[in-house]
């Protein structure tokens, strides 16, 4: 029911006759599916330290692609 996404979890609680809390704790445990919002602290973490490093290659790509443009200038030029 959680992970379709076609109830709150206080529908969801009240249709499995359990408290709204426990239905809350047990998702902070053991919640973890493929396509879903991130809510998990750690997981942040590690998608912000990996978007770091993709910006960072990006930039190490940008300049070596701006390096390689100068140097086909260079090398293109005609000889008088």
């Amino acid at each position: 029911y959680v992970q379709e996404q076609t109830k709150t979890l206080p529908e969801i609680a009240e249709e499995l006759n359990i408290p709204t809390g426990t239905l809350q704790n047990w998702m902070r445990l053991y919640r973890s599916f493929e396509n879903e919002p991130v809510g998990n602290p750690e997981k942040i973490r590690q998608l912000e330290a990996s978007l770091l490093a993709s910006e960072r290659e990006k930039q190490d790509l940008m300049e070596e692609l701006a390096i390689l443009k100068k140097a086909l200038h260079i090398f293109s030029k005609e000889k008088n």
